[in-house]
């Protein structure tokens, strides 16, 4: 098994002080990389450190929904440096969510137009963040000029009309252990869409800890090999088949280098 785990946190307070065991356990599980996502330029900048001390992590640097209010045009200047380092390989995770609303919806929307608009002018691909938001997220994607540049709906959690809608725009979709939970019937409808090249797997480590290991908190790395098994079974597919076609994906998305 030869994994990517395309969006973790490494830096949350929850795994940066154990982070070598953590990549150590990855590695033994079959995980050769992890990208460490980042939601504000704290994180951001803690990311781009993890990935400087250890081989084979690569980071996003964003500002998360939640973050919205905070973005102002200094705030763009410095994500715009950020991406300029090799290490980061992704403007994210940007979007919408109404769930916990934290930042005002109209906030969140100019929030998200701008950062596509900075992710346009760099082309840089995109870590979108969507949640009971999929309607905006989506009219915001069509109309921000960012067709060919390379987009990922991470975590997805929608059913298979909307799997259907995102698809036809272009992006990719990544899929973390909530699709392992009983009640996730109608997202697992939404894996057997996927084609065989926009397909990836995450863990949103140190949240959504997969089946059968639920309880084990905080979740990390190690732990998608769980995930990668349920969306075997539901694609019916070769787990190791399925595996090297997700790390292809990544490879390709991020413009990671071989490892």
């Amino acid at each position: 098994m030869n994994l990517i785990d395309t969006h973790c946190h490494l830096s949350h307070s929850r795994l940066c002080h154990e982070v070598s065991e953590v990549l150590s356990r990855a590695a033994a599980a079959g995980v050769s990389a992890c990208i460490c996502a980042s939601g504000d330029l704290r994180e951001a900048q803690a990311s781009l450190a993890i990935a400087r001390r250890h081989p084979h992590v690569y980071a996003t640097a964003g500002v998360h929904p939640h973050e919205a209010k905070n973005l102002a045009p200094e705030t763009l200047a410095a994500l715009d440096e950020l991406l300029g380092d090799p290490l980061v390989v992704a403007l994210g995770e940007i979007g919408l969510d109404y769930f916990h609303d934290l930042s005002p919806r109209p906030v969140q929307r100019e929030a998200f137009a701008a950062q596509l608009a900075l992710a346009r002018r760099a082309g840089a691909t995109i870590v979108v963040h969507t949640r009971e938001a999929f309607d905006d997220t989506m009219d915001i994607l069509r109309t921000s000029g960012v067709e060919g540049v390379k987009v990922i709906f991470h975590s997805f959690t929608e059913g298979p009309d909307q799997a259907r809608a995102a698809l036809d725009f272009g992006p990719a979709v990544s899929f973390s252990g909530i699709v392992t939970f009983a009640r996730s019937d109608a997202l697992r409808e939404a894996v057997a869409l996927v084609p065989d090249d926009r397909i990836l797997v995450e863990t949103d480590a140190p949240y959504l800890s997969p089946e059968p290991v639920r309880k084990h908190s905080p979740n990390e790395p190690a732990l998608i090999v769980h995930t990668l098994a349920c969306l075997a079974q539901v694609r019916h597919a070769d787990p190791a088949a399925l595996a090297d076609a997700t790390r292809a994906n990544a490879l390709r998305l991020f413009a990671l280098p071989e490892e």
